[in-house]
């Protein structure tokens, strides 16, 4: 067994205090901010930081929500997640490296069978110990995507000129780890 492998910790997201969100331009002028309430995550840290950290990702496509019924269902249908035929989103690290005194997380991003490379930035915001002496940490994760790139292509022309929804989805992360016994 390597000493790798011994030192490794197993962390879990918890969801009750993680978000999961993204931002997309409305009409070219406003944005609308989705967030999935269904998902799970866990990372593997050799250390007390990111540095060749291993990441795994998923949320359930029929957990997303932008606070409309009728665009939350329209997010479901076959024109974006097509939640029935593919129920997740997932990622998984190739790579996590320090760049400055922040970090690439670096992977693969699946969405409808289309996988295709990402890197998000992250800031480690470090490791505490809650009053019930459960170790915790603390991560924020950010980046953006061209939709088009996961099929995800409806779209709608407007009148005076534009498209109702931007290609570019920016992603926010707020995420809490606890520590796996």
């Amino acid at each position: 067994m390597s000493t790798e492998t011994l030192n490794t910790t197993k962390w879990a997201i918890d969801p009750s205090h993680s978000e999961i969100q993204f931002k997309v331009k409305h009409l070219m002028i406003t944005t609308v901010t989705g967030n999935f309430s269904e998902f799970g995550a866990e990372v593997d840290l050799a250390g007390d930081d990111l540095d060749g950290a291993e990441v795994t990702f998923w949320a359930r496509t029929s957990s997303v929500s932008t606070g409309s019924a009728q665009r939350d269902e329209h997010l479901r249908s076959p024109d974006f997640f097509d939640h029935e035929k593919y129920p997740r989103i997932s990622f998984k690290s190739t790579e996590v490296r320090k760049q400055g005194s922040s970090w690439k997380v670096i992977g693969e991003l699946t969405i409808k069978d289309v996988t295709r490379p990402v890197t998000l930035d992250a800031k480690w915001n470090g490791i505490m110990t809650d009053p019930w002496g459960n170790k915790k940490a603390g991560v924020e994760l950010s980046g953006s995507l061209d939709r088009r790139d996961f099929g995800l292509n409806w779209n709608a022309a407007l009148e005076a000129g534009g498209v109702l929804v931007s290609d570019e989805v920016r992603l926010l992360c707020e995420v809490q780890l606890s520590e796996k016994s």
